[in-house]
């Protein structure tokens, strides 16, 4: 059996899990990566995704976040999310309305925010392909 650390998921509206897990698998801004027990000092920023976790129990839970960064330590790992909802819970209209948004937002935005804005609308249509069914 896996060894198990400490992970919190919070968000500024509330704290969403806190458990002893065995894996947890967070998308990084330069690719999933995935957190075991003992894992070496990081922190990093987390784009658009699904942070998919693995209890202890061996149950898991997926969770949509929309940005934030992780710090891990050997003995446990926090996500601080700017916005984070359980998978089970997300209304697609709210990811609809983010993206209307940002793209409301390329109006005559330079090119380097272009970049950004168009990148950051790719990743919030994958997390709606991957979480909300066709």
């Amino acid at each position: 059996m896996a060894d198990s650390f400490n992970f919190e998921l919070v968000s500024p509206e509330r704290l969403l899990l806190s458990a002893q897990v065995t894996e947890v698998v967070i998308p990084a801004t330069e690719g999933e990566m995935t957190v075991m027990a003992n894992h070496a000092p990081t922190m990093t920023t987390v784009k658009p995704g699904v942070v998919t976790v693995k209890m202890a129990d061996g149950k898991s839970e997926r969770f949509a976040v929309f940005g934030g960064f992780a710090d891990i330590l050997p003995t446990g790992c926090t996500l601080l999310a700017e916005s984070a909802v359980h998978v089970d819970e997300l209304d697609p209209s709210v990811l609809e309305n983010r993206i209307a948004v940002v793209r409301a937002e390329l109006e005559g935005a330079g090119d380097e925010k272009k970049t950004r804005l168009e990148q950051f609308i790719a990743e919030l249509t994958k997390l709606g392909e991957i979480v909300i069914p066709a």
